[in-house]
């Protein structure tokens, strides 16, 4: 695909996808995609099957998923995207993914609610759903408030706020992680002289991270067993009468 846009996509959209593509290419939306990469590649290791969708404004690659034989990109009209949609209508089947990731998706979306939906419709039962976005309680969340680029336009979504989201839509919530724990400094010199946080927030998990990855479950659906119904008791049992046994000796003649 190219970067020129299909005719009857929404315009609105298409410009706060190519704004965030834009952001994510310069230095800052480059540092947050380099830390959030292991942990989503550790994380999709884990999985195997036929396909794996991807869905995000970023133009670089996609993290890669070993195990997974198939891998395919949707979304809007841009370089590098294979399958081009609305994000609020997906062209596949549903249950036609094992993996589905949103690598800022919610972040960048007119609806998030409807991409969700779309996302979760398209994983079959079993299969697990990645989400990735920007930390709102964190530095980077600050700096969305206060910017005047292309961050301000972000959603920055809190991670317990997409995760009741997820427990609606028949999901479960297996793994919540969080990285990037450098502040969105412009110079090189602080980002390279901070470069220690980032060891030190990843082994405790600390929760301000600048980006939060939400790993879930898609609930298997089994039939539910029947109820047996009360059996109404047909009368009532009366103690019979037993023949009380003397035990006095008789007298011996």
């Amino acid at each position: 695909m190219t970067d020129h846009p299909f005719v009857q996509a929404d315009s609105e959209w298409l410009d706060l996808i190519g704004a965030a593509r834009g952001w994510l290419a310069g230095p800052l939306g480059q540092l947050l995609l380099e830390q959030e990469r292991p942990l989503l590649e550790e994380e999709l290791a884990r999985f195997f099957g036929g396909y794996m969708v991807h869905y995000g404004p970023a133009a670089d690659t996609p993290p890669d998923a070993q195990q997974i034989q198939r891998s395919v990109r949707v979304g809007a009209p841009f370089k590098g995207v294979e399958i081009v949609c609305e994000e609020h209508a997906w062209p596949l089947t549903e249950h036609a993914a094992d993996v589905v990731v949103l690598q800022h998706g919610l972040d960048f979306s007119l609806s998030p609610h409807g991409l969700l939906r779309e996302a979760a419709r398209s994983v079959r039962p079993g299969g697990h759903l990645l989400i990735v976005g920007i930390n709102p309680m964190s530095s980077w969340g600050m700096r969305h408030v206060f910017t005047r680029d292309a961050l301000r336009q972000a959603r920055c979504i809190a991670p317990g706020r997409v995760s009741d989201w997820l427990h609606l839509l028949g999901f479960a919530l297996e793994k919540r992680r969080f990285g990037c724990y450098r502040p969105p400094l412009s110079s090189l010199a602080w980002q390279a002289r901070l470069a220690p946080l980032e060891r030190v927030g990843a082994a405790w998990q600390l929760p301000g991270g600048g980006v939060y990855v939400l790993v879930a479950r898609k609930l298997v659906i089994g039939l539910r067993p029947l109820r047996q119904p009360n059996r109404q008791q047909v009368g009532t049992l009366l103690p019979m009468p037993v023949a009380k046994v003397s035990r006095r000796e008789t007298p011996q003649k």
